[in-house]
């Protein structure tokens, strides 16, 4: 049954020009080459492909921008599209275009190390650019057209597809199984692209040279090992003071029985050591049932607001998040806290002022360009509604 990735869920805050502009670069050298050829006195597909037994180190680049035939441009293409948009826009265009090439080189370098025929192509910078989108979006659904007696669609998570049907199967298990098949894909320049690719990305947000989000892969592998106590994590905001002696003196735990609001704190705490987000925040609804003014520790808090926005409850999630900063305002975390609030007021409950308010609270503290740029551009538009809907006549 094939299978072919159209789109994801993601909306990109700013233009990808640059995956735009490469996008257009490799249509037009396909579309020109003959014309070029003419021009350059020699074949494009000869002397820009990459020669792995005697390369230039201009082939390194000029190879990543030829492509066989149309249907080899199209799949390319289609894929840098699907990936490339998202990873553009959180890099920045400078810096996903750098990436974007050195990708390409890293994956001709590991083809050379292997083969010993030319090579012509984007998939290798395009692999880096697959498991960059993975560091960065692994929760994200890709949606895939499919067909077999009619054409239906169906979403995958990213972490899926691109670890196991992608990389795997497409270029491990799938070859392996085809030994005697003659293939001229060139597995060894993916596997490559793949490598560098992720491992770039995963440096990045360690370094915080890219944003951080609290659903990048890293902030993913933070939450495992909290829960698995494993050591501290890279991501997490700090936790609730330790418990001191004394207070464990006070009460002995095993004779005196917990309150009901202690009962429900303790499920919550269980739940989320658990990854159990269902169970732990159906027990948050339960604890404010009993006391609306019920506040958990500082990273539980965050885990359930978050959590809370992923199922699309807003309100509840903007209650979470407004519980938090009124808890602790001095956290490390406030100012992209304040920055979703401000997104859910503006964009999906319609309280303009209120979203105007977090987003220049906001702005105060916030480092990222990215982050910055995505709260000035908010509050913009949260002012425009907010303001226009004071001056609009009412019939």
């Amino acid at each position: 049954m094939p299978l072919i990735p159209i789109g994801t869920e993601i909306r990109t805050r700013r233009t990808p020009l640059a995956n735009w502009a490469l996008i257009g670069v490799n249509v037009g050298i396909h579309i020109l080459s003959q014309p070029l050829s003419r021009v350059l006195g020699y074949e494009l597909q000869t002397g820009w492909a990459l020669d792995a037994v005697r390369p230039s180190l201009l082939q390194y680049f000029t190879y990543q921008f030829l492509h066989g035939d149309v249907w080899h441009l199209i799949g390319n293409m289609l894929f840098l599209w699907i990936f490339g948009n998202a990873v553009c826009d959180r890099m920045g265009s400078l810096g996903y275009l750098l990436f974007y090439l050195a990708g390409g080189v890293f994956a001709g370098f590991g083809f050379a190390l292997t083969a010993d025929n030319p090579i012509v192509g984007a998939s290798g910078a395009i692999a880096a650019v697959t498991t960059a989108f993975l560091a960065l979006f692994p929760r994200v659904h890709i949606t895939m057209l499919a067909w077999m007696f009619f054409v239906f669609t169906f979403q995958v998570p990213a972490l899926i597809l691109i670890v196991f049907k992608i990389i795997l199967w497409d270029n491990i298990v799938a070859p392996a199984l085809d030994q005697g098949a003659a293939s001229n894909v060139a597995y060894s320049a993916h596997l490559a692209g793949y490598a560098f690719g992720f491992a770039t990305a995963m440096l990045l947000l360690a370094l915080r040279i890219l944003p951080r989000s609290q659903f990048d892969l890293l902030a993913l592998w933070d939450r495992w090992q909290r829960r698995n106590g494993l050591g501290p994590a890279l991501f997490a905001p700090p936790l609730a003071r330790p418990v001191q002696a004394e207070e464990l003196n006070s009460r002995p735990l095993d004779t005196v029985p917990l309150t009901p609001v202690e009962e429900l704190r303790e499920q919550i705490s269980l739940a989320l050591a658990a990854g159990d987000f269902s169970e732990a925040t159906s027990a948050y609804a339960r604890l404010l049932a009993l006391d609306p003014h019920q506040v958990l520790a500082r990273a539980q808090q965050l885990e359930i607001a978050n959590h809370l926005a992923q199922l699309r409850r807003y309100a509840e999630a903007a209650a979470a998040y407004e519980s938090f900063l009124s808890t602790y305002p001095g956290s490390a975390d406030a100012a992209e806290v304040h920055l979703f609030l401000g997104l859910i007021y503006s964009r999906y409950l319609g309280q303009y002022e209120r979203a105007v308010a977090h987003l220049r609270a906001a702005l105060e503290d916030l480092r990222p360009d990215a982050q910055r740029t995505l709260a000035e551009e908010e509050l913009r538009r949260a002012e425009e509604r907010l303001f226009g809907r004071g001056n609009q006549s009412q019939v």
